[in-house]
């Protein structure tokens, strides 16, 4: 993964007729982002603000590259959605949509892993850089061009890192939204290696959340890849075993999983560590 791959090129939004996919289509463009196109199956022919509006992505791509998709589809549509973009090729697919099947999420993995696509998400806000282009619902306004790269499992808390930076002046180049689902697309440990390999990214903030052992596989790259300062906050300190808290992946199992020993594994690997989320902005500031 790699900064062009990010900035998001020709861009599509599949879903792009619905309430959802047309409101932040204009968010999008607003920010930036350069929409050519959108997909809707029986609505060819319209369009959004004048961006045409095709049945499918083959159709697009014979008009024009396709080096995006960003996918507001319903859950039960969203693996079709998904696999479509992978067959097209699709360099980037970012997906928003939340509540796909486990089942369905098992079968894209196999695909990706066959595919040249990447997969942001799903279940997540997906990808802003400040200042340059926006794909998914991250709320641009509340950012600041800068050199801070941020990877989140939890969507709100991104916006509040965000923003609590940018209060204080601290801007950001990455703003990353990975999703919170058992099984997702990209990675703390790809963001990670995206962080560290970029010269003008000099801090990193990780946001994770109980449930799953992700964050473990972020620590030990962090102990043996990561050179830079790293400033990671897992959120549910207090929470319950075997509750969910907010979607299907924060489920705490056994205390491995806890707020706690995620926390003092990430210490032990190098990253500074805080139990709110005040206290990990006032450590990078």
């Amino acid at each position: 993964m790699n900064e062009s791959l990010l900035s998001g090129g020709n861009v599509i939004v599949q879903g792009i007729t619905g309430s959802h996919g047309a409101f932040h289509t204009r968010a999008m463009v607003a920010a930036g982002t350069n929409i050519v196109a959108g997909t809707s199956p029986g609505k060819a022919g319209q369009d959004i603000d004048g961006i045409p509006v095709y049945n499918s992505i083959a159709d697009i791509q014979a008009d024009m590259r396709v080096d995006t998709t960003v996918i507001f589809v319903p859950a039960a549509h969203a693996k079709g959605a998904i696999i479509e973009a992978i067959n097209a090729q699709v360099p980037l697919i970012v997906c928003i949509t939340e509540g796909i099947p486990i089942h369905d999420m098992l079968q894209i993995k196999q695909r990706l892993k066959k595919s040249g696509s990447r997969l942001i998400g799903p279940n997540c806000p997906g990808i802003l850089m400040p200042g340059k282009t926006k794909l998914g619902i991250i709320p641009a306004n509340l950012s600041l061009p800068g050199t801070v790269g941020i990877v989140s499992r939890s969507g709100t808390l991104t916006y509040e890192a965000m923003a609590s930076l940018t209060q204080r002046g601290i801007g950001q180049k990455y703003v990353i939204g990975i999703g919170g689902d058992p099984i997702n697309g990209t990675s703390f440990t790809d963001c990670l290696e995206l962080f560290q390999n970029d010269p003008d990214v000099d801090r990193i903030i990780l946001i994770g959340e109980i449930g799953g052992t992700a964050e473990y596989d972020a620590a030990d790259y962090i102990a043996t890849h990561v050179t830079k300062p790293v400033y990671a906050y897992i959120t549910g300190h207090y929470a319950p075993e075997g509750v969910q808290l907010g979607h299907a992946g924060a489920i705490l199992h056994t205390l491995h999983e806890s707020a706690n020993a995620k926390t003092a594994y990430l210490q032990s690997s190098g990253a500074h560590t805080a139990t709110n989320l005040v206290s990990l902005i006032d450590f990078v500031n």
